[in-house]
């Protein structure tokens, strides 16, 4: 980011520095294609709100359909979207998705890949291949999953930098092809307004680049011996589990969506109930004790409202009252997610 700084000119002035601008932003565009083994376009935008914001509105499409369980950002920019309901497995319901395809005129699909209130991984790649079929496009926020798991398959990608340990306050699209989007004028070929944040642009790029290559040690309580000290965070976050979930159920908490224990999960994101405790209470005590959690995602939680998410995955009223979110990020450790359910135990 020091490097951005460093070149102070707009990318897209003619001028010596502009130019040098404009060569550093091409050639990050060209890094983050290579990090993730992206073969199509890269849009940088200001987060993944404005990526989905342009996705659902300048696709060349005649409908949009989102899954019930979507983040409150595409809600916002696709406020009359059809909505396609949570079905078996706390899946996306592949038999109602096919009957909204089968509608007159072309659709664009937003699929979450790890959900970011309970982190429930829907199947992107097997319903990409229904709605290519249908002659749709398919768009996935992989703002939880990128940097842990290789991308789905799907016509456009979102992405946030906050989520790899870049700055706040960057993102982008990756869309296959530029001619999927109605452009509009402006900067990034067209297809957005206002100056390329070239600082926060380098910044991203680093931090992606150092998610496939960077080690940590996660922590005393692992046998080092069987992964020599080091591990990324998806690994973190299943080895220390099989301790939060004792610690959870041996006071009586319960993991959300009900029942969750066989669907495909991200379990660096947890959704979970106390059985007395309201989420409030919880957020509370487990911040004077250290804990930064959460209930509902950050876009939204401020004001504590009930999680539409929890309710789409078949979550009760009562019972989304006194669920929190806990997430792991890729400087938690092995240690600190074990203090945690040390934490959630002694609530009462």
């Amino acid at each position: 980011m020091q490097q951005g700084f460093a070149i102070w000119a707009n990318p897209s002035s003619p001028h010596a520095e502009g130019r040098k601008a404009k060569q550093a932003l091409e050639d990050a565009r060209e890094r983050v294609k290579k990090a993730l083994g992206w073969d199509g376009e890269v849009i940088f935008t200001s987060g993944a709100s404005e990526a989905l914001w342009i996705a659902l509105n300048r696709a060349k499409v005649d409908r949009r359909i989102v899954s019930a369980v979507e983040h409150d950002a595409v809600f916002r920019a696709a406020p009359d979207a059809e909505v396609v309901p949570i079905g078996d497995g706390a899946c996306v319901d592949q038999d109602q998705l096919n009957d909204m395809l089968a509608r007159a005129g072309r659709s664009i699909v937003a699929v979450q890949h790890v959900n970011s209130e309970t982190g429930v991984r829907q199947p992107v790649s097997s319903l990409a291949q229904k709605v290519t079929e249908a002659g749709s496009l398919l768009i996935s926020d992989c703002s939880q999953s990128a940097g842990k798991y290789t991308l789905p398959d799907a016509d456009m990608i979102v992405l946030s930098a906050h989520k790899l340990g870049g700055p706040i306050g960057i993102g982008a699209l990756l869309v296959s092809d530029y001619n999927l989007l109605e452009p509009t004028g402006g900067h990034e070929r067209g297809y957005r307004q206002g100056t390329e944040n070239l600082p926060a642009v380098l910044g991203f790029v680093s931090a992606l680049e150092a998610r496939a290559i960077s080690k940590k040690t996660v922590g005393t309580g692992v046998d080092t011996s069987a992964i020599a000290g080091q591990a990324d965070w998806v690994t973190v976050a299943g080895l220390t589990f099989v301790d939060i979930e004792h610690s959870i159920n041996s006071a009586n908490g319960q993991f959300q969506p009900p029942n969750s224990d066989w669907i495909e999960h991200d379990y660096s994101i947890l959704a979970i109930s106390h059985p007395t405790m309201s989420a409030q209470a919880q957020l509370i005590r487990l911040d004077a004790m250290g804990f930064a959690v959460s209930a509902g995602s950050a876009c939204s939680s401020g004001t504590l409202k009930k999680s539409r998410v929890l309710d789409a995955f078949g979550v009760s009223d009562e019972v989304a009252a006194r669920t929190i979110r806990v997430s792991m990020g890729w400087n938690s450790t092995y240690d600190e997610m074990q203090q945690f359910a040390e934490a959630w135990r002694s609530l009462s």
